[in-house]
């Protein structure tokens, strides 16, 4: 389910210090219910997890595109990403968070974890059109229990970036995340099931 953008901004998550800069695109309540500890469970799932990361015929088609036309306009090379056309977020870490853990980097995707902790986990990507942070938060649902929370947070890079947002908002809506949070959600399902059996 989609959520308003205060869903993300009202809490007190320590991505405020460090992002300022960014703006909230998107804010999405994940079908992962658990328990208050149970962060590091869906980050291993993001990061080590069986899903395809994406799971639709219409959005591996819509990226399939844009790898392509990336490769043809040149938005994906090594020296637009995290590191050389933008510095890391981990540059801008307080000294708790950058002692702390750091979290896994992602496999299937182009992420790089910048931090995680109890509640929040941090990972980023870049490119010649954005720099981009998915932040994967931990939040009560007012009943007991726990689910899982992603927010997506983007810098543009300039007017390219801002036209490229622009233009692949209602793909994003309609052939990417509808499909990813279903696929979050099965595996989650079959994750907690496995872990009961072994209990």
């Amino acid at each position: 389910m989609r959520l308003p953008k205060t869903a993300h901004t009202s809490r007190p998550w320590r991505i405020h210090e460090i992002a300022g800069d960014f703006h909230v695109e998107d804010v999405w309540e994940l079908p992962t219910p658990g328990g208050p500890d149970d962060l590091a469970l869906l980050v291993d799932q993001f990061a080590n997890g069986d899903g395809d990361p994406v799971p639709s015929p219409v959005g591996r088609a819509l990226f399939a595109l844009r790898w392509k036309l990336g490769a043809l306009l040149g938005w994906d090379k090594p020296a637009d990403g995290i590191g050389s056309r933008v510095p890391t977020l981990r540059d801008r870490l307080p000294a708790d968070l950058r002692e702390g853990p750091r979290g896994p980097d992602l496999k299937a995707v182009p992420f790089t974890s910048v931090y995680q902790t109890h509640d929040e986990w941090v990972a980023e990507t870049a490119n010649k059109t954005m720099h981009g942070a998915m932040h994967i938060s931990w939040v009560p649902d007012g009943t007991g229990g726990y689910h899982g929370q992603m927010t997506v947070l983007v810098k543009p890079n300039g007017r390219l970036g801002s036209l490229y947002m622009l233009g692949i908002k209602p793909f994003r809506y309609l052939g990417v995340y509808p499909a990813l949070i279903r696929s979050i959600g099965r595996e989650w399902q079959t994750r907690s099931a496995a872990r009961s059996a072994a209990s």
